[in-house]
Formats: structure tokens, sequence, C-alpha cells
């Protein structure tokens, strides 16, 4: 049995976005931690860290509280801020464009390289980076890599950091030319950033990860994510130190205990759970194959986390005709992403030349894809899109 029976939230809902898979071992994992009467951090995420470390094969693995958390300390330790310029994907959740202005630097938009592969272009990265350009933030949409060789050697002629944004992307892999094996998505770069969020591969709720191999790094967001103190409260409990000093700004970042247990259980579960994502998307995308005028981004990606699937019709209107009709017949869906310079706090960017971004938030339908999803209820899915599509 691969989880509980639960009530539904959305019960007229009959086939969900999303949904997770809990079972004995998440709630094992939380009565563990009642159990032990220590709720904030502690040895739940410290254990945590050290799994996801290796499980990585990085040297620095620090768990805050939310993806958001985790790169927004991934620029302050990059040392980004005012006069700085961040290149970014248009297509993108918006936590990455307002950590750019929380820090207060500017985001610089970059397009994404095609419909079929809405990930960040290098060659709009060659274009727009300035003397100003501090970082370039890449994007693995939907748990698949951007073309992110290609970032790291022109971001390295510049003396550019780049950070991952891989909160879709936990147990991804990737194939660097000069590895005889695929290395680990959010290892590549100079910092990685990982999320936790309900609906991501890993879910814990609230959560995030930040990764690096760089010491100074992987120091300072440690220090920041607990407002740069030198001892953390389960130290001083342990005994372990009796004050702290605080040697930088920071902020209350932290993760909980429970969180850390879960994330705990989710880790083991994760690559085959991947796997079963892997699974109902080749379904998916033989039940989709041969709509016409529709697009199927990376359709030849075998080795990503496959988070998301999505599909690009052939305009707007069919988006929206495909998109009611799937709700008229208990099938949720939604949109990943608007376009983040059409958004009203991005005013002043509204001139960006994102065209192809544009193009692509208008037209992009997710449907649901998670773990416990049934093959039968991706064919279902598939047959009403060819009739809706039609």
């Amino acid at each position: 049995m691969r989880s509980h029976a639960r009530t539904p939230i959305l019960p007229d809902r009959r086939i969900p976005l999303s949904d997770l898979d809990y079972g004995p071992d998440e709630e094992a994992a939380v009565l563990r931690v009642l159990g032990s009467g220590w709720l904030t951090m502690g040895p739940e995420v410290e254990a945590f860290e050290s799994e996801f470390a290796a499980y990585l094969g990085v040297k620095h693995s620090i768990g805050v509280s939310s993806g958001t958390a985790a790169l927004h300390l991934a620029y302050l330790a990059l040392g980004i801020g005012p006069g700085d310029e961040v290149i970014q994907p248009a297509i993108n959740f918006v936590a990455s464009a307002n950590m750019t202005l929380a820090v207060g630097a500017t985001p610089v938009f970059a397009d994404v390289i095609a419909l079929q592969e809405p990930t960040i272009s290098p060659d709009e990265v060659a274009g727009l980076i300035t003397d100003r350009t501090r970082a370039v933030v890449v994007m693995h949409y939907g748990g698949h890599a951007c073309r992110l060789e290609s970032i790291i050697d022109i971001c390295r002629e510049s003396g550019i950091a780049v950070i991952e944004d891989a909160c879709h992307a936990p147990g991804a892999g990737y194939r660097v030319s000069s590895a005889s094996s695929p290395m680990m998505l959010g290892t590549l770069g100079t910092v990685g950033c990982f999320s936790f969020f309900s609906n991501k591969n890993l879910a814990v709720g609230e959560g995030g990860m930040v990764v690096t191999n760089n010491d100074d790094v992987g120091a300072l967001v440690r220090a920041m994510r607990s407002h740069g103190m030198t001892s953390l409260t389960w130290d001083r409990h342990q005994g372990h130190a009796v004050g702290y000093d605080v040697v930088v700004p920071g902020f209350n970042y932290r993760l909980d205990e429970i969180r850390g247990a879960l994330g705990r259980v989710q880790l083991a579960k994760l690559d085959t759970n991947n796997a079963l994502r892997r699974r109902l998307v080749s379904t998916y995308r033989e039940g989709l194959q041969e709509l016409p005028g529709w697009t199927i981004p990376f359709a030849r990606d075998d080795e990503g986390a496959d988070h998301l699937m999505v599909i690009v019709a052939p305009d707007e209107e069919s988006r929206t005709r495909v998109a009611a009709g799937l709700a008229d017949n208990g099938v949720q869906t939604s949109a990943h992403y608007p376009c983040v310079p059409d958004f009203e706090a991005y005013t002043a960017w509204r001139d960006a030349d994102v065209g192809i971004a544009r193009a692509f938030a208008a037209r992009v339908l997710t449907l649901p894809l998670f773990p416990t999803m049934s093959g039968d209820d991706v064919g279902t899915i598939c047959a009403l899109i060819r009739g809706l599509a039609a």
C-alpha cells in the first residue's frame, strides 16, 4: 500500500494536478520528532543535510525554510547587491526575480530557446552580459536540464557566477561532455537551490536546500540562515556552547525538525518516484504525440526529474478550450509559468525582448502528474484532450 486514504481537499476534482506519496514512513518520522521533544532545527535537519549532500555528491548542503530563502541566501553569499545585474529566464517562478530585487540588484530577463525547450537561451545570456552582470540564474524547467555546460563556459569567460535554480530537479542527471557518467543537477554551478514545497518531487510542505562545493559560500549561507550566529539553540541545548556571537547579519531561514524528518523519508523515495514520473510522462507522450499543432517540450529527455508534464497549444484559444473541457471532466490543470516581465510588479521590464517566453506562457498547459497517479488516469486525460483539441 503506497499511501493512506485521505479526505480529498478538492472532492469535486477527480484527478488533481498533484498529490503526495505519504504513508506510514512519513507518519513514523513525525512521531519520532514529537517523541524527541525537540522541534526546531537539530539532529533531523543535520541528518537530512548530510544525506542530501551524499545523494548529490556535493560538499555543502544547508537546509533552509524555502526555495525562495535558498535563492535569497545564494545571492547574498555571492555578494550580489545594488548596482549589480542578474540575468535570468523570463519563464520561471517569480521568486528568482523577487529575490534579485530584495538584494537591491536588477533582474535582466532572457528569452527561452523554443517552445520545445523553455529554458534560458545561451545565446541570449551571451548577448545580455554587461560589466554589471554578477550572476546568471538558470532554471531547469520541469526537472529538465537547461543547456548548462554552454552557459557555464560563457560565464567562466566573464568571471560570472552560475546559480542553478534546481527547484524542479532533485534527482535529475546531466551528462557533461568530459564526464563518463551523469552528474546531478544543482551541483554544477557555483551554487544550487532546491525547493521542497508541497507539489515538488521531494515534498515536505515548505523548505529548501542550498548546495555548493564552494567553502566560503557554504559557510556564509550556513551562518546567514540563522541570524549569523556562531552557535545554534541545539548546540547550547546539548551543552556544546554557552553563548554565541553574530558574525554577519542574517535571517530566520531555519528548517525545522519535522520537515527535516519528512525530507529524509522523501529523499529515500526520490529515485523510485522519479522513475514512476518518467513512466507516466512516457505514457502521456505516447497518447498525445499526434495532436496536430500541439508541442510536447523535452520529448527526448530520459534523465530529467519530470516534475511537470506540460503541452503547448497551437494558440491561446485552443489552450483555453482544452483547459475548460478538462475542468468540466474533473481534471485539474495549471500553467507554469506566466512571463515574469508581464506581472504588474514588473512593469518597468514590460519592454523585455522575450517573444518566445510570452508565446509559451500564453499557450502552455500543465497536466496532472504525481507518482501515485495511475496510467489509466493518464490514458483518460489523453483521450479527453484528443477529443477537445479536435
